[in-house]
């Protein structure tokens, strides 16, 4: 009877990317397992993501810190992380013949750079008379997995929410992180900070690693998840579990995130259940963006509804439209809200998703801008900037993707703020300049008098700009610009 595949490996690299964390970690325990812990874990420092025009320093920071939060983690259990710089489909197979493995062990990513790197790792790999295995771990089900009745991806979020509850159930499963680990037989330089990579960072950062990200979602199940349905619109409130970042680099995984869910709903009174089920839909949304993009790349740098590709964005003047979207960008729109949300952002590395959505509503339906404008600003920002979830949500603010707000629901800003932060809490928080503000005018300080102004310590046109266009009649263009488009 032939030995079964794993037996036969002595020695296997661990190939870590998005899934910086040792419990749960399916490739890396299939690789602690066939190789008795013989293990060399590799993390590639690839120089086209840290030069793209999408990198983002204050991702590049929480990855090195989650990267030595890792390390630290393997140092306990005898190993340690070999940090290599530069290209993968030549630094693997370099490591490979320096190691003698007998196979690379990875976890699967699905957007379509990530995709067309890992064939060409593969492929090399495998001509070197190695083994190449790729595991499922990013997601609890793979785009494959789930799909309709005719056997086509899903592109609507509410049939696909159902089907993924009905595949998943209630209940699922983790692994554990290895014991013990043999040290790796090839030596690695220091992990690098920001500054070794050419990178200043200047917003301040949640921490990186494992340890953390387990943090916290005990203190988000403990404290916070049964209010997350009443009050996950609130920008100003703490009700979110902040574990984006952790998810978009694997720190913890999704896996982990329903397990806990689960179990503390089963205990939960039946009160708080919407609750639970709000915040699963959460991890169910991350999902789904990333089978879109996974079977539809060309929503990467297009509009998933390719009828949209005719739609004329833009004022018409390059440099109005250059210095709106500056204005945008700056946080001086002259709607406190929108202006509050990139003063977070620009800060932080971290924006609320109702904000999320009202900037993004901004950007494309009052100030006709191209959704990308906005896509890459956040991805060149955001902590947590997720090529699936980024472009997705994107795309449904825009009215060009799948699942689609329709073009003609545009978020008035005003009213936005007025129904998600009453009393202009988080408006006073990023806007220094409106902390003085009548809560009355909080929203549309343009209203205010020349009294009022003084009472505030807030001139409009000096302390604070005016609107920078007028929502009523930019909603109204928008519109006319989606009918033709859709009459056409």
């Amino acid at each position: 009877m032939p030995l079964p595949l794993y037996a036969l490996a002595v020695r296997v690299i661990h190939w870590f990317r998005r899934d910086l964390r040792l419990s749960d970690n399916t490739a890396f325990a299939a690789a602690a397992r066939d190789s008795k812990g013989d293990v060399v874990p590799v993390f590639v420092l690839d120089d086209a993501l840290l030069r793209g025009k999408d990198v983002a320093p204050a991702r590049i920071a929480f990855l090195l810190d989650s990267l030595r939060a890792l390390d630290a983690e393997l140092r306990a259990r005898g190993s340690r992380l070999i940090v290599q710089r530069g290209n993968p489909t030549e630094v693997l197979p370099a490591v490979l013949a320096a190691t003698s493995a007998d196979a690379l062990y990875f976890n699967r990513d699905y957007t379509p750079l990530a995709r067309r790197r890992d064939e060409q790792v593969v492929d090399t790999v495998r001509r070197m008379g190695a083994r190449a295995e790729s595991f499922k771990d990013l997601v609890v089900l793979e785009s494959n997995e789930l799909l309709t009745s005719a056997q086509k991806p899903y592109v609507v979020f509410t049939p696909y929410k159902r089907a993924w509850l009905s595949k998943v159930g209630e209940r699922v499963s983790t692994l554990p992180a290895p014991a013990q680990l043999a040290a790796p037989v090839l030596e690695s330089p220091p992990i690098p900070t920001p500054a070794d990579l050419g990178v200043t960072v200047e917003q301040q950062l949640p921490r990186g690693g494992e340890t953390e990200a387990q943090r916290l979602l005990r203190a988000f199940i403990a404290e916070r998840i049964t209010r997350y349905d009443a009050l996950r619109d609130f920008p100003a409130e703490d009700a979110t579990s902040r574990l984006s970042p952790h998810l978009r680099f694997g720190t913890i995984s999704p896996r982990q995130c329903l397990q806990a869910a689960l179990e503390a709903k089963n205990l939960a009174d039946l009160r708080t259940h919407a609750a639970f089920d709000t915040w699963i839909s959460e991890l169910i949304w991350r999902e789904f963006y990333i089978q879109v993009l996974y079977h539809f790349p060309h929503a990467d740098r297009h509009n998933f509804k390719r009828e949209y590709d005719a739609l004329r964005w833009g004022s018409g003047s390059d440099a109005l439209d250059q210095a709106r979207f500056a204005a945008w960008c700056d946080g001086r729109t002259g709607y406190p809200i929108v202006d509050a949300a990139m003063r977070q952002l620009n800060q932080t590395g971290w924006m609320h998703n109702r904000a999320r959505m009202i900037v993004a509503s901004f950007l494309t339906k009052d100030l006709w801008l191209d959704w990308r404008w906005g896509e890459r600003y956040f991805m060149q920002r955001l902590v947590d900037g997720d090529p699936a979830a980024n472009n997705g949500g994107w795309q449904w603010a825009a009215g060009t993707g799948t699942d689609a707000q329709p073009y003609y629901r545009i978020f008035n800003p005003t009213l936005q703020g007025q129904r998600f932060d009453p009393q202009g809490d988080y408006i006073r928080r990023w806007l220094p300049e409106l902390a003085r503000v009548p809560d009355e005018f909080i929203h549309e300080p343009w209203r205010m008098t020349p009294m009022d102004q003084l009472r505030s310590s807030c001139q409009i046109g000096k302390d604070y700009p005016y609107p920078i266009v007028d929502h009523a009649a930019q909603k109204d263009e928008i519109v006319r610009r989606f009918k033709a488009i859709r009459t056409n």
